[in-house]
């Protein structure tokens, strides 16, 4: 069974908030356009480690947030004593 490409918006809509593994993913500058679904997560760490294994037969992947990193980002303060 081959795999179909899905664009990024839809990806967006499928799995809101979540990072998705993508193989042959197509990009215009840093911009991801969509690719083929190989594993997403709501944990980034589980979407490398778990997706690793299902990369083989890609040339190339990439990881994507379905999601606005902004809305979720958190500054910190250090203040030095």
């Amino acid at each position: 069974m081959e795999a179909d490409f899905v664009p990024f918006e839809k990806i967006k809509q499928m799995y809101p908030e979540e990072w998705v593994l993508l193989g042959n993913p197509e990009m215009k500058n840093t911009t991801v356009l969509g690719g083929v679904v190989l594993y997403h997560s709501k944990d980034k760490k589980e979407v490398c480690y778990i997706g690793r294994d299902k990369t083989q037969n890609f040339s190339k992947v990439t990881i994507a947030f379905a999601g606005d990193l902004k809305q979720n980002r958190r500054i910190g303060i250090l203040r030095r004593l």
